[in-house]
């Protein structure tokens, strides 16, 4: 059942998304699980043994998620059109309507100005925007892009035709605790560790997943090369210190002829990431817009695959 899950789950995140109305109301999943790893982080994340105190964080924080999917599950299936209530729950775990509609603000606040580039791209990235000049807001931008559409999008799709709702639920959880404590600061060497690792284990697949559509979604787009998308991902991604997060990139990079990548500053600490591509840097909102149609084909290219496969799953 939950494989009949997985297409309506891409369908009404894509046409609805999650509603700014429900949030203020209801809050939002990930934003709850924020907060039951921020209060175990804050209780346990001291003195001694701070790695296996991680370890036992990201397991609760796991299973509460797990748990919680697993009786929506339940309920939903006891209920009339209970298939459609799961699929309207799961399509809050995706991200493909916020992650275009978020990228797509960047390239208008950056015709409007620079300051306004900068406003609108501090929201979908975790770097100092007050150090990125306009080409550098407009690259900011789209990594960000090509870097969530493997982890908002293709990664918890994949959990979710793994293991239904609850799989879904696992990964945000892993997913949300590696962006929250899975860095290497004094304080979360240690105590994150488990949720960096883990999170870098489910995503192996879904990162060349990822890098495979961004290929197959080229073909489809203008201006676009599928060849310079695959051939750049497998030279570049390996250049990234994390085993997945240069899949991506690498392949957005390469398919619109870009180059992206390079040193990034947070706050006052700055990291020399490798470059991905070898195309132009000095990037634009046009560029912006070029690499949402190509993200919107990679959707289309996702959403035919999982429809088709589900059909032929089902006949059997």
């Amino acid at each position: 059942m939950h494989l009949v899950l997985a297409p309506l789950a891409l369908l009404f995140d894509r046409l609805l998304g999650y509603p700014d109305a429900l949030v203020q109301r209801l809050s939002h999943p990930v934003i709850l699980m924020g907060k039951l790893l921020s209060a175990l982080e804050t209780r346990l994340n001291r003195g001694e043994n701070r790695r296996m105190k991680g370890v036992v964080t990201l397991v609760v924080l796991a299973l509460a998620s797990m748990l919680v999917a697993g009786l929506i599950t339940l309920v939903c299936r006891l209920l009339p059109f209970g298939l459609l209530l799961e699929a309207l729950v799961a399509s809050s775990l995706l991200a493909q309507k916020a992650l275009g509609d978020a990228v797509r603000r960047v390239a208008g606040a950056l015709r409007t100005s620079l300051p306004a580039g900068r406003e609108a791209v501090s929201h979908i990235v975790g770097r100092d925007p007050d150090t990125l000049d306009a080409p550098g807001v407009a690259r900011a931008a789209i990594e960000s892009l090509a870097e969530s559409t493997s982890d908002g999008v293709i990664a918890p799709l994949f959990w979710l035709l793994i293991g239904g709702l609850p799989g879904l639920a696992l990964y945000k959880a892993v997913n949300t605790a590696d962006s929250m404590i899975g860095h290497k600061t004094e304080r979360y060497l240690a105590f994150g560790w488990a949720a960096a690792r883990f999170d870098d284990l489910l995503n192996i697949i879904p990162a060349r997943l990822t890098a495979l559509l961004t290929a197959a979604a080229a073909l489809l787009t203008r201006g676009a090369d599928a060849e310079q998308a695959w051939s750049c991902a497998l030279r570049d991604a390996r250049k990234h210190d994390s085993p997945n997060a240069g899949w991506p990139e690498a392949a957005f990079a390469g398919a619109l002829g870009f180059r992206l990548g390079g040193p990034r500053h947070y706050g006052s600490e700055t990291i020399d990431l490798p470059t991905f591509g070898t195309g132009r840097a000095e990037l634009g909102p046009d560029d912006i817009d070029r690499a949402l149609r190509l993200y919107t084909q990679v959707l289309n290219v996702t959403f035919a695959l999982v429809l088709v496969g589900v059909l032929i799953a089902t006949r059997w």
